[in-house]
């Protein structure tokens, strides 16, 4: 546990330092984590600050992860990506994963401005928490509804994680002990994208998602209401380099204008559009900004 603690601050070191462009002085670089809704964040954050500030924009979607994002914004090889206050506030800040919508936000921007010179800009409007996913046959024939109820059940399923949950603070092991939940065998990581499709073939009988995911509706499954509130809030907000809002000032009207945009229920339909319909994610982000009136 100590190796793991210490190696992974120097793997994401690494990786952005390998993977990331230089410096840059003539563009904005918009990141993105490694799952359709961040890339499809990332694209809304990059047509818009493109068409708001007429600055070039690059994208640099798909990375890692948290760790790794965090540290391409310190590095200054990116200047925003979307974030989670939940995420920010355990993964980042390594709090306790505590706290209403409005103290989190205070407490994530205010740490984030002072540690590391990042401004946490406004939410663009949704609050993405983790989703406990089963199939619905199941919630129907065992009549579950809460996640204290899937206790008595779990030591006969078979459960999935993403590889960053397995590992954060808000994650699997919080989760296990405040639930009581014991599964048949050790829990499989894999890549996000694949979750869904093991629990739809019946690989795994529990899967831990986010709840703007499309596919939940799409697939008949079931998320578990957190009837302990174990997860903090997660609203979705841009965060960037305080140095990149003084060179290039318009970006801070570009992503005030965002804030609130966002429903839920939109992230979930734009989400389904790339990963059900199968649909090109700068395209979904286009018919998003122009519904909204963003862009022309």
């Amino acid at each position: 546990m100590i190796f793991k603690k210490l190696a992974a601050p120097i793997v994401c070191a690494l990786i952005v330092c390998s993977s990331c462009m230089p410096q840059h002085h003539d563009r904005i670089v918009v990141a993105s984590k490694n799952f359709t809704e961040q890339a499809i964040l990332g694209e809304i954050l990059a047509q818009y600050i493109e068409y708001r500030t007429k600055v070039p924009v690059e994208r640099r979607f798909y990375l890692a992860g948290t760790y790794v994002c965090h540290q391409a914004l310190l590095a200054g090889r990116a200047d925003v990506y979307p974030e989670y206050t939940g995420t920010a506030l355990t993964a980042i800040l390594e709090e306790k994963p505590s706290g209403n919508e409005a103290n989190v936000f205070q407490r994530v921007k205010s740490e984030y401005a002072q540690r590391f010179k990042l401004d946490v800009m406004p939410s663009l409007g949704f609050n993405n928490t983790f989703a406990v996913i089963i199939r619905g046959e199941d919630a129907r024939r065992l009549h579950i509804h809460t996640l204290s109820e899937a206790g008595k059940y779990s030591p006969q399923w078979r459960a999935a994680f993403g590889y960053e949950f397995m590992e954060r603070p808000d994650g699997y092991a919080g989760l296990a002990r405040v639930y009581n939940l014991h599964f048949a065998q050790p829990p499989k990581a894999m890549d996000l994208g694949l979750l869904y499709r093991a629990i739809k073939d019946h690989q795994v009988d529990l899967i831990v998602g986010n709840s703007t995911d499309g596919l939940i509706q799409a697939l008949n499954l079931v998320v578990l209401q957190d009837d302990r509130h174990y997860f903090p809030p997660y609203d979705a907000v841009p965060i960037v380099r305080q140095d990149t809002i003084r060179r290039f000032p318009l970006l801070k009207t570009a992503l005030d204008d965002l804030a609130g945009k966002i429903s839920e229920d939109e992230m979930r339909k734009m989400n389904y559009a790339v990963d059900g319909e199968r649909r090109d994610t700068p395209v979904v982000a286009r018919e998003f900004l122009k519904s909204k009136g963003l862009l022309q």
